[in-house]
């Protein structure tokens, strides 16, 4: 078992070694990843964190805040201690910089997110890469440096293209989590469903699949749905549960409990 990474040992990665990353939503997900060596998994605060946490103890473990659902330092900073209480190694915060500053001002792993956000697509014309101009470029630039002068010792840089993220690597002393934005970063970051393969809605162009685990959920759920219809049937039936489910008691105590209630009546 591999040991858990440090945020020192994560910075001190770059140039040296390409880093993995990738989100999880249930502890098996996160159990698999630990098992196959990735380096970080990251999960939202909606999620089950605490198993996911248990699931793979010697990952380094990012929890996400919700966009919207903090929001003065007070209630971050208490959500995030609170978080880390309960196992996260650092917390992705994905307000202004004035939030990553308190955070970090706490001593705190946080990590921002600049390029492409999808909760603020109406800004960039919806859906779609950012930074395929000079104006967009320098722009991102100047958020990450933003972000990092408030404190945060990683960015998650979205759907920009490579070469811009090459040459924002060269002037920014930050750790660059890629998704969707070339070898230029020092980690590349995918989400569960599109490298297993049971997405079953749009797949982003920057998005590989490994697998084609929905041919095995849909027969999962197939088989699911004729156990549960069974047990159904045989409830209806009276035939479960049966008399190798049942609790056995002496006859004798049976007898004197039947007779207590006979004298109830």
């Amino acid at each position: 078992m591999s040991k858990k990474l440090t945020v020192k040992e994560i910075l001190d990665s770059r140039g040296l070694k390409k880093l993995t990353e990738i989100y999880t939503h249930t502890p098996l997900e996160a159990e698999a990843c630990e098992k196959a060596g990735v380096d970080m998994i990251i999960t939202s605060e909606l999620n089950d964190y605490t198993r996911i946490r248990s699931a793979a103890p010697n990952t380094f473990f990012t929890v996400g805040l919700s966009y919207g659902a903090h929001l003065d330092e007070y209630s971050i900073l208490k959500r995030c201690f609170y978080l880390m209480n309960k196992g996260a190694d650092a917390i992705y915060c994905p307000q202004s910089s004035r939030f990553i500053k308190a955070i970090a001002d706490e001593g705190i792993p946080v990590i921002g997110h600049s390029g492409f956000i999808p909760y603020k697509s109406t800004h960039y014309g919806g859906f779609k890469a950012v930074g395929k101009t000079n104006v967009e470029a320098k722009k991102i630039l100047s958020e990450i440096i933003k972000i990092k002068e408030a404190g945060a010792f990683a960015v998650e840089l979205e759907i920009v293209p490579s070469k811009i993220a090459t040459e924002i690597s060269k002037v920014v002393d930050i750790f660059l989590i890629g998704m969707g934005s070339g070898l230029g970063c020092d980690a590349q970051y995918l989400f569960s469903e599109d490298v297993l393969g049971y997405n079953t809605g749009h797949i982003p162009r920057h998005a590989k699949v490994y697998s084609d685990l929905h041919k095995d959920f849909d027969a999962l759920q197939k088989k699911a749905v004729q156990a549960y219809s069974t047990f159904v049937k045989e409830v209806r039936d009276l035939k479960y549960p049966s008399l190798e489910h049942d609790i056995k008691i002496e006859e004798k105590e049976l007898q004197s409990f039947s007779d207590f209630i006979k004298n109830k009546k």
